[in-house]
């Protein structure tokens, strides 16, 4: 009796778990089901634009004119003439210098130069009267030549009183230090008090004139070398007179309003470098561009007739740094690694690894993986991909 009961009750726990076991698998059957829904995606189609390639290269900025002020005469300054950083003319007195030695040598040289006219007026009619005096045999002629030649002696010394003076006025107008430009003054390097020397070349003030500037950079030869293929293969267009245009980016990344022009490319490289000095000119009214800032330069370098743009946001970056794009193939997205080129109005030419027609994933890349089932909605340029699929107009307020 014992023995049966066991039996039985062995066969009763069997037909328990096997009931549980069917009924575990049943709850696991919708997971297929859940595997296959689409994920929604925002896309873009690629299609070919005709572009402006822009080259983008780092630049400083530089004053047009770049004035230092030195000491040209050796004194103490007796007065700043000029508030600090302020905007000056050409000819505006910015320093004086002591000026009393330099006026009384002046008018020494002044004395000199009446004496030196003086011994002229006498050696002239010494020279006049030996000349009557020497067809009557009255005097030697090695006396008359001597009357002559110190006449002449006494000229010259006129001429050179003279440049003494004229050297003697100038020194004293260095006194008075002026602006050689229109510009705007940076702080000055000297107080009242101070001797400065024209032998060391002191320096007091600097004068700038930045209402325009001038922007230097430099660009590589590989580059260049790239871009003279491009255009001889017929990948670019030469733009033609907008070949010299240029355009400043600045930190925050917005663009200088005011544009400018190339002046020139050197044509010399830098052996140390590799690189080759470029130079543009900008207007600059406002004085947003300051000598010493640090800029970025674009460049219009050619014309892609047929150039492949996706947005910024669609590049996705690998572990082992190189970029790829998810393109929607079939209803699947596939992982497909591209090269990219400039940057173009906030989108990115790709340069090899797709083709026009292609469809791009712009946004919806967190639910989604290589191979992954997804339903492709229009990007609505910068709007999220859940808005373009939630039937509700009423905004998502909570997180």
């Amino acid at each position: 009796m014992p023995t049966a009961y066991s039996f039985a009750c062995q066969k009763a726990r069997i037909v328990f778990f096997a009931s549980v076991l069917l009924l575990t698998a049943c709850g696991q059957k919708p997971t297929p089901q859940m595997g296959g829904m689409k994920v929604p995606v925002s896309v873009v189609t690629v299609e070919p634009t005709r572009t402006a390639i822009l080259a983008e290269l780092p630049g400083r900025v530089e004053a047009i004119k770049d004035a230092q002020i030195v000491a040209r005469v050796t004194g103490i300054v007796t007065k700043v003439n000029f508030a600090q950083g302020s905007d000056v003319k050409q000819g505006q007195l910015l320093f004086t210098i002591d000026s009393a030695p330099y006026r009384a040598t002046r008018d020494q040289a002044a004395a000199q130069l009446q004496q030196a006219q003086a011994n002229v007026r006498s050696a002239n009619l010494l020279a006049q009267r030996y000349s009557k005096l020497i067809k009557e045999n009255a005097v030697s002629r090695q006396d008359y030549d001597n009357a002559r030649a110190t006449a002449g002696q006494a000229v010259a010394a006129v001429a050179a009183a003279r440049a003494a003076l004229e050297s003697a006025d100038i020194n004293l107008s260095y006194t008075k230090v002026v602006s050689p430009i229109d510009g705007r003054t940076g702080k000055s390097l000297v107080t009242e008090g101070a001797l400065v020397s024209a032998s060391a070349g002191t320096q007091l003030a600097t004068v700038q004139q930045i209402d325009r500037v001038y922007v230097d950079f430099t660009r590589s030869t590989t580059e260049l070398a790239a871009l003279r293929r491009a255009l001889a293969d017929g990948d670019l267009q030469q733009t033609g007179t907008n070949a010299a245009k240029a355009e400043v980016v600045l930190d925050d990344g917005s663009l200088f309003k005011q544009p400018g022009k190339v002046l020139f490319s050197g044509i010399t490289v830098d052996p140390t470098t590799g690189q080759v000095n470029l130079r543009a000119v900008f207007p600059n009214p406002d004085q947003i561009l300051l000598p010493g800032m640090y800029v970025r330069v674009q460049i219009e370098q050619g014309v892609d007739q047929k150039a492949l743009l996706v947005p910024q946001q669609a590049l996705q970056r690998t572990a082992d740094g190189l970029t790829s794009l998810y393109v929607v193939k079939d209803g699947k997205v596939a992982l497909t690694a591209v090269q990219v080129g400039p940057l173009v109005n906030g989108k990115s030419v790709i340069e090899r690894g797709l083709k026009a027609g292609d469809v791009v994933v712009v946004e919806g890349f967190q639910k989604i993986r290589p191979g992954a089932s997804v339903q492709a909605m229009p990007w609505k340029g910068g709007e999220p991909a859940t808005a373009a699929k939630t039937p509700s107009p009423k905004p998502v307020t909570k997180g």
